[in-house]
């Protein structure tokens, strides 16, 4: 039996849905982050030896890593769903977006993150206005034109075809998931890119996607 080690409002929300959209039965282990640094809990790294979610286990194996994770249940359990076929200019694609999504998408949205952050922490009124301007000047300089970019290269892959890998939905598009709903709640996401706009509206009308926040809680990105 396949567990998935949940964090709250955390990656691990995707793999609940993937394996939604694939009919398998699993079982869910919860965990909570601290309300105060919203770090997961010690009782995860039982589990793994970095403590972060996602992580399945599935029989003796335990794999971590949202990416790793989405390929080993397609390959595993998916029998030619939601992957398209070896070798076509689709598969392609779908790798290529599996890659994307944590190695050039989601950095610039941590880093937001992380500054938006930093200005929000109580700190001593002399400190206060160089760390404000240390941050506000690495996000307009930096971090801002990184995840502008990035959204209109997304937009326009979207005017290309429907999903991310063609003109079928795939797990890739489960993977672009996680940045994309970070965009709309950090990164400045809106109506001004209807496209993407739209695939949110798609993925959330999915029923399997409806039945992942039924089972995994309330899904709510940090802000």
């Amino acid at each position: 039996m396949i567990t998935v080690h949940h964090l709250n409002n955390s990656r691990s929300q995707r793999i609940l849905w993937l394996l939604e959209e694939l009919g398998l039965e699993y079982d869910i282990k919860y965990y909570k982050r601290d309300p105060k640094t919203l770090l997961a809990p010690v009782s995860l790294q039982q589990v793994h030896p970095l403590g972060k979610s996602p992580v399945i286990t599935d029989g003796t194996l335990t794999l971590a890593e949202s990416g790793a994770i989405i390929e080993y249940l397609v390959e595993q359990y998916g029998e030619g769903r939601l992957a398209p076929s070896p070798g076509t200019p689709e598969r392609w694609r779908y790798t290529y977006w599996l890659h994307y999504a944590e190695g050039s998408a989601m950095p610039p949205l941590l880093l937001k993150l992380v500054f938006d952050r930093i200005e929000q922490q109580p700190m001593p009124f002399f400190v206060k206005p160089i760390a404000h301007m240390i941050t506000s000047s690495t996000k307009e300089t930096f971090i801002n034109p990184q995840i502008t970019q990035h959204l209109n290269y997304l937009e326009s892959e979207l005017g290309k075809t429907p999903w991310f890998a063609g003109k079928e939905f795939t797990a890739a598009d489960i993977q672009m998931s996680f940045p994309i709903e970070a965009a709309v709640t950090r990164g400045g996401l809106n109506a001004s890119r209807p496209r993407l706009m739209e695939f949110c509206d798609r993925i959330h009308s999915r029923p399997a996607y409806k039945r992942a926040l039924e089972r995994g809680g309330v899904y709510q990105l940090a802000s």
